[in-house]
């Protein structure tokens, strides 16, 4: 019977030593993790529950993660709820990029770049049913904390209409009073709209020729405001 070889000292040494394996997570990446799925999990109940719903138990319910995590990482839950609307925020997000682009640029916001910028509201709040919660949500209840998100969303919009109003100086066009009536427009037709189906004015934009109207209407209502002030400096010119 032949006898079974053993390893010399030599041939143990030079067997290759597994490596060992690379740890990825750490307190820093799960602590992001943790906070990025508690911002979600406040999308999923205010969809689930509507705002009223907007707990710290539904919240830690919905997540499966401790209630305690929403005081370490947020402070509390107003805290919270604030990261999740302003991540939201159309015009505390996502506009300050275009103010930015505006600002860096030596030409004065025109017609175009004001109507690309109210039908990406348009689009973006036709869209997104957590953001129409938050806005229904702002117009019927009295709440310190939304007030204060609106009152950042109207800082960041003016900054955005300083520079379209540039256009507009020593002219009689109201161009904000345009704006606004335009905004209201948009949060007014797409709720009424996504919450019970129902028409305004004969239009349904959830239709894409409703939709469509609105879109053109939006545009003329710009453009014409900027043909207006610029026949006004004109006329004055020729004085």
């Amino acid at each position: 019977m032949a006898r079974k070889k053993t390893k010399t000292t030599e041939e143990s040494e030079n067997i290759p030593v597994k490596k060992a394996r690379k740890v990825v997570a750490g307190p820093i990446r799960d602590k992001e993790r943790t906070k990025r799925r508690l911002i979600a999990t406040v999308g999923k109940v205010l969809q689930k529950y509507t705002y009223a719903g907007l707990t710290i138990t539904n919240i830690a319910k919905e997540s499966g993660l401790n209630p305690k995590l929403i005081y370490l990482y947020f402070g509390n839950l107003d805290g919270l709820i604030e990261e999740y609307i302003l991540e939201k925020d159309f015009w505390a997000g996502k506009l300050k990029t275009q103010i930015t682009e505006f600002a860096e640029n030596p030409t004065p916001v025109g017609a175009q770049d004001t109507s690309d910028l109210f039908q990406l509201q348009f689009d973006s709040f036709l869209k997104d049913k957590s953001m129409q919660r938050i806005i229904h949500w702002e117009m019927g209840v009295k709440n310190k904390l939304l007030r204060r998100i609106a009152d950042d969303r109207e800082e960041v919009g003016k900054s955005a209409l300083d520079l379209i109003s540039a256009r507009f100086v020593d002219t009689d066009v109201d161009i904000q009073a345009t704006l606004a009536i335009i905004l209201g427009g948009i949060y007014y037709l797409t709720l009424h709209a996504k919450n019970n189906g129902s028409t305004v004015s004969g239009i349904d934009i959830n239709d894409d020729e409703g939709r469509e109207r609105i879109e053109r209407t939006i545009e003329r209502l710009i453009f014409r405001d900027f043909e207006d002030a610029k026949k006004t400096k004109t006329a004055k010119a020729k004085k």
